[in-house]
C-alpha cells in the first residue's frame, strides 16, 4: 500500500481550514496535491477530529487482529473435521 506524504493530522487541518471558508484549490496549490486528492480526503475525513481518527485507527487495527484469528480458528476447523471425517 502506497504510503501518503501526509499525515492525517495534516490532512484534518487542511479539511478544516476548508471548513473555515478557505478556498479548496488555495489549498490543493499549497499542499502541492490534486483537487480529486483533497476531495478523496474529504469522503473519508470529513467531520472527524484527532480523537476520533485515533480512535479509528485503533477499531481498524482491533478489526484486522480479530479477522485474523477467525480465519486462523476456520482453518484449524476445517482440518480437524477433515481429520474425523476420514476412517480408519
Amino acid at each position: 500500500m502506497k504510503q501518503s506524504r501526509f499525515t492525517e493530522s495534516q490532512i484534518i487541518k487542511a479539511l478544516k481550514e476548508n471548513e473555515q471558508g478557505r478556498k479548496a484549490e488555495d489549498i490543493c496549490r499549497e499542499l502541492g496535491i490534486h483537487k480529486g486528492t483533497f476531495y478523496n480526503w474529504r469522503k473519508k475525513y470529513s467531520g472527524m477530529d484527532s480523537s476520533q481518527l485515533k480512535e479509528l485507527k485503533e477499531l481498524k487495527e482491533e478489526n484486522r487482529k480479530l479477522k485474523q484469528m477467525y480465519a486462523d480458528l476456520s482453518l484449524d476447523n476445517v482440518m480437524l473435521k477433515d481429520v474425523l471425517s476420514k476412517k480408519f
